[in-house]
């Protein structure tokens, strides 16, 4: 009978602009096929409850209580978000279509899509719904978001339209309708009652099980197609979790929504490299689709599962070149080489990397190299700029045998080094970066600069020291305030003298809400950036984010989500925040990390584990030990941060 009832009211739906029905009947005609929609899909859905486990996940407060599972096998399977099972839950009870309750237990992870499998232990056979392949969706089509919370017999539902189809990396479908803890791990329906996809908290920016929760009813919400997941049930069934698929290349360029996708590295023992590829290939195809910028070829992989197989099409010089790669779950973690010195910044027309500092016991001391000797070639090829070098570099690894070709004065000689990894100490007083420039014919804007951009509702100031010279690059510090802490005359007097001594520029957002940072106004940050390095000479190997406390953890997420572009994060009295995964290290997009660590308190295990988690993962972790509890850095301490953003650019 409801069946009968939904296939009457949509075909109604579909030609009521043809003929003059009254508003109020049109609305009862929605309202049926809405409600005939979910009736269809409703013994579908269950109610669960995660009981008992952790109260607090990090930052998040999680707690026991229903939340909403999606049958996907008659014998017990379903499928749900595992935002919900976050806090570890000591039990779960499925409440089944009949009434009755059951216990379950997860099977299996989907840690691409972040889902989880369940089985329950159910005497009586689960309704299976019907799924939609993603072939089918069209964007503007109606959603139905549904889920069981509140009440075992009537399904929480909130409607709106499909707004995206390839989201989240290509694992993901987009929805303005209401998306929540209240029907996360519930279904995405049309209005046929067909599945379109299990609602999920995403981000295109974050990993982990809470990425994307601070969206929820907000009209941004995201649904991972059940049709693509089905196949690798019976993987999941067998208690096999499910993990991204990495290919092992990085990419040149920082713009991936203009630049090609041309290979800069390849990573040792990765599946790039078992297929064959090779630094400055440039990836044309990939599965039979076609690869102009880097964001397609990462929508195409972002969407496989570690073990697929990808057909690759990459083009060597005048040669076609077709390729296979099987995916693998994971690389060994990357560990940056390291030679030993630190390169001037002077513009010069000279060939090669002039050095400003050599390191005490590092492979270039012991082979003799001082300031001033200029590296000419590596391994017998010629090397142009300090750029070209880390290029070739970031095809290296600690352990490596070299050559390095080195000119002092006007003699010539090779040394053989064996490379070290980038050290965590910071050096002493350092020698000047350049010699002094002359004036810039057209003096530049210095002193308080606001930065405010028309799209966004938050304030923005850069501080640009009087001394700035468009011809020399300068380092940037993304100021990020703790809650209520902004002092705009404070932050300008703290950094002030430290700008002028190693040629840095302070951008220093505001979050719209004074007492918190929201983790969705990463994009306001990183845009206040471009708009300041689209004015000024910025140093692409000097740019960190620094921050306070909460501003601390936002600084963390900022640099974890534009890898791109940071490369340096300093956290004071803060840490990465809870069930936050960091990316994996990369070749060429090189991120150094600076902590303090109270000597009591509640963040320090956090701190210590957050060093020893990026250490693992071959990131470079300078810890700075503080007496306090909870303080900003003093002069003196902030001077030594002052030297280890001075020395990013080390080689």
């Amino acid at each position: 009978m409801k069946i009968t009832i939904w296939a009457s009211s949509l075909a109604l739906l579909f030609v009521v602009c043809r003929i003059g029905i009254p508003q109020e009947d049109v609305d009862l005609l929605e309202e049926q096929t809405f409600r005939a929609a979910v009736d269809r899909v409703a013994p579908s859905v269950v109610q669960i409850e995660a009981i008992g486990g952790l109260e607090r996940v990090g930052e998040v407060l999680v707690g026991s209580g229903p939340t909403t599972g999606l049958v996907v096998a008659e014998d017990g399977y379903i499928l749900s978000s595992a935002f919900n099972f976050i806090q570890e839950p000591t039990s779960i009870l499925v409440t089944l279509p009949s009434g009755k309750r059951a216990s379950a237990a997860i099977v299996a992870r989907d840690k691409s899509r972040m889902l989880v499998l369940l089985k329950a232990e159910a005497e009586e056979k689960l309704p299976v719904p019907q799924f939609v392949p993603r072939s089918e969706m069209q964007v503007g089509q109606w959603t139905i978001a549904v889920g069981r919370t509140f009440q075992t017999d009537r399904p929480n539902v909130s409607t709106g339209v499909l707004s995206a189809v390839n989201r989240i990396w290509g694992k993901a479908i987009q929805t303005d309708a209401r998306v929540s803890p209240t029907n996360y791990g519930g279904p995405l329906v049309d209005l046929y009652g067909r599945v379109l996809g299990i609602l999920v908290p995403l981000s295109p920016q974050q990993e982990g099980e809470v990425a994307g929760a601070e969206w929820y009813d907000s009209g941004i919400g995201f649904a991972v197609p059940v049709a693509e997941v089905l196949p690798h049930l019976e993987k999941m069934k067998s208690g096999e979790d499910l993990r991204p698929g990495v290919l092992g290349v990085s990419l040149k360029g920082q713009d991936q929504f203009a630049d090609p996708a041309r290979v800069g590295a390849v990573q040792p023992k990765s599946p790039a490299a078992t297929a064959g590829l090779k630094v400055g290939d440039e990836i044309v195809e990939a599965d039979g689709k076609a690869v102009v910028r880097q964001v397609q070829l990462k929508h195409i992989l972002g969407a496989r599962y570690a073990g697929d197989v990808v057909k690759l099409v990459v083009r060597r010089g005048d040669e076609r070149i077709e390729a296979e790669a099987t995916l693998a779950a994971e690389l060994e973690p990357y560990v940056h080489p390291f030679l030993g010195v630190l390169p001037r910044r002077d513009n010069s027309d000279l060939q090669g990397v002039a050095t400003r500092y050599v390191y005490p016991a590092s492979p270039a001391a012991e082979a003799g190299l001082e300031a001033g000797d200029r590296i000419t070639t590596l391994n017998g090829e010629m090397i142009a700029n300090p750029a070209a070098l880390r290029e070739k570099f970031a095809n290296l690894e600690p352990g490596a045998k070299v050559r390095i070709g080195v000119v002092r004065q006007e003699e010539t000689r090779e040394v053989e080094v064996t490379l070290a990894r980038l050290p965590e100490e910071i050096p002493g007083e350092l020698p000047a970066a350049h010699d002094p420039v002359a004036a810039p014919e057209q003096a530049p804007v210095t002193g308080a600069v606001e930065i405010k951009l028309p799209e966004e509702p938050n304030d923005c100031v850069a501080y640009v020291p009087a001394t700035y010279n468009p011809q020399v690059p300068h380092g940037v510090v993304i100021w990020l305030h703790r809650p209520s802490g902004f002092d705009q005359d404070k932050i300008i007097e703290q950094w002030k003298d430290l700008c002028e001594k190693h040629d840095l520029i302070v951008l220093a957002p505001q979050s719209d809400d004074p007492a918190r940072w929201l983790p969705t106004e990463i994009d306001f940050i990183r845009k206040s950036y471009d708009d300041l390095a689209g004015k000024y000479a910025v140093d692409p190997q000097r740019v960190i984010v620094h921050g306070h406390e909460a501003g601390g953890a936002m600084a963390f997420l900022t640099a974890f989500a534009h890898r791109e572009v940071v490369r340096g994060v300093a956290g004071v009295d803060a840490a990465v925040p809870g069930r936050v995964v960091p990316p994996a290290n990369d070749p060429l997009q090189r991120l150094a990390v600076y902590l303090t660590k109270p000597a009591t308190g509640r963040l320090t295990e956090r701190v210590e584990q957050n060093a020893a988690q990026l250490r693992k993962m071959g990131y470079p972790v300078t810890v700075h030990d503080v007496m306090e509890e909870s303080r900003y850095l003093r002069p003196e301490e902030l001077q030594e941060l002052a030297r280890w953003i001075d020395t990013l650019d080390r080689l």
